[in-house]
């Protein structure tokens, strides 16, 4: 699978050098340099400085052949814009974005925008943990504690 991430902190070098190690082609973009040293010294895919929002450095990715399209820099609306281009422009197939504000996540995964908020991934999870409960399905834990937030955002 060719795959294109946006970001090279500590959950992009992850994705990226765990896919690579699994044979698939990847490609990780970043706008520091530096970023890359997260990587393992055994990662054997494509490195990329540039902005994520250009579509040129996307070009240069070779996003346009990608199967997925992974944004995890510490920004939303970054996260978003450059999954809303992969998705719309390059046509990509799959495109994820991870998101820290849980409002936003729900509003833009209801937009049919695949979304991961690890807010709420974090704290469902803690939430088990805390109480003993055996672990749910990541699917489960996405929406964790937006029930009264859709509501009172409705209500606006």
């Amino acid at each position: 699978m060719k795959v294109v991430i946006l970001g090279c902190g500590r959950v992009g070098a992850t994705i990226a050098t765990t896919m690579a190690r699994e044979g698939h082609d990847i490609t990780i973009v970043d706008l520091n340099k530096d970023s890359f040293r997260r990587l393992a010294n055994d990662f054997t895919g494509k490195t990329i400085v540039g902005n994520g929002l250009s579509e040129e450095t996307l070009r240069k990715a070779d996003v346009e052949h990608a199967d997925a399209f992974v944004a995890v820099t510490n920004g939303d609306n970054r996260n978003i814009m450059s999954v809303q281009l992969a998705k719309v422009r390059f046509k990509v197939p799959k495109v994820i974005a991870r998101i820290y504000d849980p409002i936003r996540s729900y509003a833009y995964a209801d937009m049919g925008i695949d979304t991961i908020c690890t807010t709420c991934v974090g704290a469902g999870v803690i939430h088990d943990r805390i109480l003993g409960k055996p672990y749910a399905a990541v699917e489960d834990y996405c929406q964790f504690g937006l029930e009264d937030k859709a509501l009172e955002a409705t209500n606006d």
